[in-house]
């Protein structure tokens, strides 16, 4: 797989390479939300009450912004969540 952002990626991700991309999640505690973005994939940053929800909405918005990215429909990808260490242990 190649990373997301690294040089020639679309290029590679258009001819079926895989890619994938970082998301980095944190939780904002003042608002009780988890938070995901990803330093990889300009646009991706969603949050969500728990944090399979968030992972759902962090899967759906990073499957259309390289759908827009790379102007062809499903590409090969996968996400590496990465959790902050400020995590609360309740998920």
């Amino acid at each position: 797989m190649y990373r997301v952002g690294f040089p020639f990626w679309k290029v590679l991700a258009r001819m079926g390479l895989p890619v994938r991309l970082r998301v980095d999640i944190s939780h904002d505690p003042e608002a009780n939300v988890y938070i995901a973005q990803s330093p990889d994939l300009d646009g991706l940053i969603v949050e969500g009450r728990t944090l399979e929800d968030l992972k759902n909405e962090a899967l759906l918005a990073a499957s259309s912004l390289l759908e827009l990215a790379l102007h062809q429909p499903k590409p090969l990808a996968r996400a590496d969540f990465r959790l902050s260490s400020e995590l609360p242990h309740a998920a």
